[in-house]
């Protein structure tokens, strides 16, 4: 298989994976992952976003403060807008479709408000994967630092596709930065961007038969002149 053939099939076999194994990812594979992550280009070569690995019992205080918290409705300033407010109709018909795709999968039915809420909750547990990342941006960076940061989580998804793990990334963290924070020790210079679930996935798991669709090329392509 070519180069090309190579790059493809990764592209389409890589997707979000909320299942895992026990199975540990040794310190070495998920350092070359991420080396091969930051090769994502950057503006000025500025290479922004810190990814820090979770564990023991920092990551389970962290996961049960962070249920407990979306439990209680409780509500934080997130460090940035992840989605546009408000919602343009053809944008909620995506994230609807989405949400189908993954409860449809876990057989949750529309009215099962238990059933979402417990799947929901997983984020917050990194659904369990052996290796849980916090991405963080220093503050002041602007859009492209995002843009940038974004290039790099893709690196390290095709990165850990090409090594046999599978991730997910989990924005549900960027909801609560102080409590992160304050877990991590981190100052108020450290934005919370997002969250990420590394390792083995689980082929018995049913969420992980999840798949979602792509728009047409003529959605989001065009030529002038």
């Amino acid at each position: 298989m070519n180069a090309s053939d190579i790059f493809s099939s990764l592209v389409h076999e890589r997707h979000s994976v909320r299942g895992y194994l026990s199975t540990p990812v040794p310190d070495a594979l998920l350092h070359e992952v991420l080396m091969l992550a930051r090769m994502a280009p950057s503006g000025a070569n500025l290479q922004p976003g810190a990814f820090i690995a979770v564990q023991g019992d920092v990551r389970r205080e962290l996961s049960n403060d962070l249920v407990t918290s979306w439990r209680a409705g409780a509500q934080e300033k997130e460090d940035y807008d992840y989605f546009p407010n408000p919602m343009p109709m053809i944008l909620r018909r995506r994230q609807v479709a989405a949400a189908q795709a993954l409860y449809g999968a876990l057989g949750v039915a529309r009215d099962d408000r238990a059933g979402r809420d417990a799947q929901f909750e997983r984020n917050f547990c990194f659904f369990d994967a052996p290796v849980a990342l916090v991405v963080t941006m220093a503050h002041g960076f602007g859009s492209g630092g995002y843009m940038d940061l974004g290039m790099s989580l893709y690196g390290l998804m095709l990165a850990a596709q090409s090594k046999g793990l599978s991730t997910c990334a989990i924005g549900a963290l960027a909801s609560y930065p102080s409590l992160i924070r304050q877990h991590l020790g981190l100052e108020a210079s450290s934005h919370i961007v997002c969250g990420m679930a590394l390792g083995y996935a689980d082929p018995a798991a049913p969420v992980n038969t999840t798949r979602t669709t792509r728009c047409d090329l003529d959605d989001y392509f065009k030529v002038i002149g």
